[in-house]
């Protein structure tokens, strides 16, 4: 009886819903004037060009005001780009970070206690702050005896005090090399004696780690720390010789001293950034201050940026993702508010029951994000949903399902949009405008999901550390999903037979092929490693490209998506591919999914899965299992649990659409979290796939023997 009542509430709602739309739509028509939205939803975003190997794709939009801003005033360098930025928004607000007014213990309702966060307000410094503590930080390095051209690392968390050093050392030539807060203690030292440093900069939190690190690491002789707000940091326990000072330290030294700027030239070497290694140790890539200039200027235009912005600063600066970002909005003097995932929402995992969370407070317009952090928004909003009745479920469900359908014919919902997606919209503040994805693939499900729950554009971009992030990416019209947008204006993107994988520029009905980018944004080549630089990048055509190992199909509009990669393709006995990243990134939605792994054998016919799944899921499904004893390590190993899990999976990849034989039909359930401390993934949480086959090789064994 109350599915009955249930289902014809709904059908009453539905039927309510289509009688106002036929009364509104002459209005909205009216108002909204969709087919203006339909007509650049449609449009060709990109041309193609002639090349001496496959083909090719340009953007072919007029040059925008802000290039050719940036090239009247012959801006080649990032001393130039952010000192200009400095000067022309002197007094906006430039860096913000949330004040911790204290900690304390909080008691949950399950009885354990966790510390949480007191937060005041957001501080900020105005631009020509900003650029004074960075030019004071720049001499202070050389006052301590630091010479131009000499490599620096950084390895520290995101915050405005990283921005800072990085604009201090622009400013007198030095190469800032940097890490991953998240990295591995063997990946840290290989990096550090890799570039030969003799000087650190690291956080109050990471610092510890070098109690031990130092001994393997002879060249070191400086470290400067960034202070805690609430913590002194103690500088006992560390080995001799040491020189240590406070980023304040550095910044007062170069207050008190003589030195000048040493500007440095369009090809001398601003970062060497070290990727997150998925296959083997991380490689240092080489970017000169020309090409991350480029890749400023091609992002800032497709990305459509404000003067009344205002962006959220959260995700790793070591990251090239989040570095063009934040010096996009430097550009555009776009305020910035620094947040961590702990603190970032009220209901954050840091965050004091009644305080409010860094969204509320921003309020931001703009955010970068990576399908991980989107892929938990997701099921965080079905989870809460789920526990407010089937009611609220199925309006929810049915206030989905029509704004998505009024949205692809370039309509808006606002009625919609204020009854069911208001609070949803809250949790980001309220104000979000536009959001850019990039990093990895965004699942199709994920994507409309937030695109519509959030009302925002959600933009999946292109681009890798050897291109200094820039490729493509969507523009605000681009509904579509599972692809990344047109190539920007600063580069252009070939498509090249891989014959082993039968991918051919000539496939119909859509060429497809290995994708090369080529332009003044490709990175110098890796650091100390001739061989691999030789085998990846190349100069054809009057311009430098790079071949990325990834596989891609252009569309009729000129726009790209990823189909495969080279590693990640696997053929099957009966000669089928699968593409095993693209399993994964459609398996991920799955409410109880972690993580997962998927595995192929070429000499078998069927795949299989590893997956960490969610701790909640877990004691839940044990729970509606009869299960006892609900320890984690015990789930995993009952063969109830696999099987109910499995099923979920494939139900997920039927709703995805997979292939029969994309299907894993054998699970293996894992106990451990999957974090970088592991080994199995890396810095930026992809997997290392290797690594996670080495360690599972016997349930992977089993798997196939079952």
């Amino acid at each position: 009886m109350g599915d009955l009542a249930l289902s014809l509430g709904v059908s009453v709602v539905r039927a309510g819903v289509c009688i106002y739309d036929l009364l509104t739509y002459p209005l909205y028509a009216a108002v909204q004037q969709p087919w203006r939205d339909r007509r650049l939803m449609k449009r060709k975003r990109a041309v193609e060009v002639g090349v001496e190997e496959g083909i090719c794709y340009h953007n072919n939009d007029p040059p925008h005001d802000f290039q050719v801003e940036i090239r009247d005033a012959k801006i080649t360098t990032m001393e130039r780009a952010l000192s200009y930025a400095c000067k022309k928004h002197k007094h906006k607000r430039a860096l913000g970070t949330r004040q911790i007014l204290r900690e304390s213990e909080e008691v949950q309702k399950s009885g354990k206690v966790f510390k949480k966060y007191e937060l005041g307000e957001y501080t900020w410094l105005t631009f020509s702050q900003v650029d004074q503590t960075a030019t004071n930080f720049g001499r202070g390095l050389r006052a301590v005896g630091h010479k131009s051209k000499e490599n620096v690392i950084i390895f520290a968390e995101t915050r405005q005090e990283w921005l800072m050093c990085a604009m201090g050392c622009f400013k007198q030539s030095i190469p800032l090399c940097t890490l991953y807060a998240t990295l591995g203690d063997e990946a840290v030292v290989h990096g550090i004696n890799e570039t030969e440093v003799t000087h650190i900069i690291t956080s109050h939190d990471l610092l510890p780690k070098f109690k031990t690190l130092l001994a393997k690491c002879p060249r070191v002789t400086h470290i400067t720390y960034l202070t805690d707000q609430l913590q002194e940091t103690p500088l006992d326990g560390y080995k001799e010789g040491i020189v240590f000072n406070s980023f304040q330290d550095i910044v007062q030294k170069g207050e008190d001293s003589n030195f000048s700027d040493e500007p440095p030239c369009e090809e001398d070497t601003a970062i060497i950034m070290y990727t997150s290694g998925s296959t083997g140790a991380p490689k240092g890539v080489i970017m000169s201050h020309y090409n991350l200039v480029s890749a400023i200027i091609g992002y800032a235009v497709g990305l459509d940026i404000h003067r009344d912005d205002v962006y959220l600063a959260y995700l790793p600066l070591a990251h090239v993702l989040e570095l063009m970002a934040e010096s996009m909005m430097m550009m555009f003097g776009v305020p910035m508010g620094y947040s961590t995932p702990l603190t970032m929402t009220d209901r954050s995992s840091k965050v004091k029951r009644g305080c409010l969370g860094d969204c509320t407070v921003l309020q931001p317009t703009m955010m970068a994000a990576v399908p991980l952090i989107l892929d938990r928004i997701y099921k965080g909003i079905l989870d809460k949903v789920a526990t407010q009745g089937p009611w609220l479920g199925k309006l929810f469900e049915f206030g989905l399902e029509y704004k998505l359908n009024w949205m692809k014919r370039g309509w808006n919902t606002p009625i919609c949009n204020w009854v069911v997606f208001r609070k949803v919209r809250a949790l980001l503040g309220g104000k979000l405008r536009i959001m850019a994805v990039g990093g990895a693939p965004l699942s199709p499900d994920t994507h409309n999901f937030v695109r519509a729950s959030l009302g925002v554009p959600v933009l999946q971009g292109y681009g890798l550390t050897e291109t200094c992030g820039c490729a493509t990416l969507m523009d605000q019209h681009d509904l579509s999903t599972s692809r990344v947008g047109a190539p920007l204006q600063v580069c252009d993107l070939k498509l090249v037979n891989w014959e082993e994988g039968n991918y051919r520029t000539t496939d119909k009905p859509l060429p497809r092929g290995e994708i090369v980018i080529g332009g003044a944004n490709i990175a110098v080549g890796y650091y100390k490693n001739p061989q691999k630089t030789k085998e990846d990048f190349y100069e054809s055509d009057g311009r430098r490209w790079f071949r990325t190992g990834d596989i891609g199909e252009f569309g009729a509009d000129g726009c790209l998506r990823i189909i495969d990669r080279k590693k990640d393709l696997v053929k099957l006995q009966f000669g089928e591919y699968v593409s095993l990243g693209k399993v994964e990134a459609e398996l991920k939605v799955c409410p109880s999914v972690e993580n997962i792994c998927v595995y192929g054998d070429p000499s078998k016919n069927n795949i299989v899965a590893i997956m960490s799944p969610i701790q909640k899921n877990l004691e839940d499904l044990g729970r509606s299992l009869g299960k006892q004893d609900l320890r984690r390590e015990l789930l995993c190993l009952d063969d109830d649990i696999n099987k109910a899990f499995l099923k979920e999976l494939v139900a997920t990849g039927k709703k995805a659409k997979l292939e029969r034989f994309e299907f894993p039909t054998a699970l293996f359930l894992t106990s451990e979290m999957w974090t970088p401390d592991t080994g199995l993934v890396t810095a930026a949480f992809k997997l290392k796939r290797k690594s996670i086959q080495i360690k599972y090789q016997d349930a992977i064994n089993r798997m196939y023997a079952s």
